[in-house]
């Protein structure tokens, strides 16, 4: 994994890729990205314990890491936004669009909308399996552009350089317990990658037999 740490621009596309996939509702976590792409920027940083594969090797910056992932969050979200409302809520009703969002899940997105209104935005960015439906939901109730950029910008700026930055300060003893525990961490990943593409596969068969 350490060599990646000395590939500055292949990990800051697929953090840009990654970011972008999320935000459409891909079954893997952003934060299995972040937290990675911190891991790697520790390891950049520590050329001792981590060896370049030669003197001056580009690595990966922790500050410049944030700053990607923060900024393609944003622009992710909002073109998400953007489509929304464009489009209105006719495309929920379009068939290759309809199955992705199941009605237990556009249900609980319209009850935070009517309640917390344009805070909501804030509130889909901290939830995972939420954040594609409830940003679309955002633009299809033509929610101003500049206070949805404000509140989800915000909400992004808490939760993602925060956690390239923990990981990249706190990677010494995260990278002991990895060393450790890395067979039962997989297995957890392993999981969590299985739930994920398990639920959405229900989803999508839920729904069409709704529509039988």
């Amino acid at each position: 994994m350490s060599q990646f740490a000395y590939q500055p621009g292949m990990v800051y596309a697929g953090l840009i890729a990654m970011m972008a996939l999320s935000a459409v509702g891909f079954p893997l976590p952003e934060e299995v990205t972040l937290i990675s792409v911190g891991i790697l920027a520790f390891m950049g940083a520590h050329p001792a314990h981590f060896p370049p594969p030669y003197e001056g090797a580009p690595v990966v910056n922790v500050h410049t890491a944030a700053i990607i992932a923060f900024t393609a969050v944003v622009a992710s979200d909002t073109l998400i936004y953007v489509i929304g409302r464009v489009f209105g809520r006719k495309l929920l009703y379009h068939p290759r669009v309809h199955k992705f969002f199941p009605e237990h899940m556009m249900k609980r997105v319209e009850e935070w909308t009517h309640k917390y209104g344009a805070y909501a935005c804030g509130i889909f960015r901290f939830t995972p399996g939420l954040r594609f439906p409830g940003h679309l939901a955002c633009g299809m109730l033509r929610y101003p552009v500049w206070k949805f950029l404000v509140i989800d910008g915000i909400a992004a700026l808490i939760s993602v350089p925060t956690q390239i930055y923990l990981l990249a300060h706190y990677g010494e003893p995260i990278l002991k317990y990895l060393r450790q525990f890395k067979l039962v961490l997989f297995g957890i990943i392993g999981l969590l990658v299985i739930y994920f593409v398990a639920k959405k596969i229900h989803q999508r068969w839920s729904t069409r037999a709704a529509s039988r």
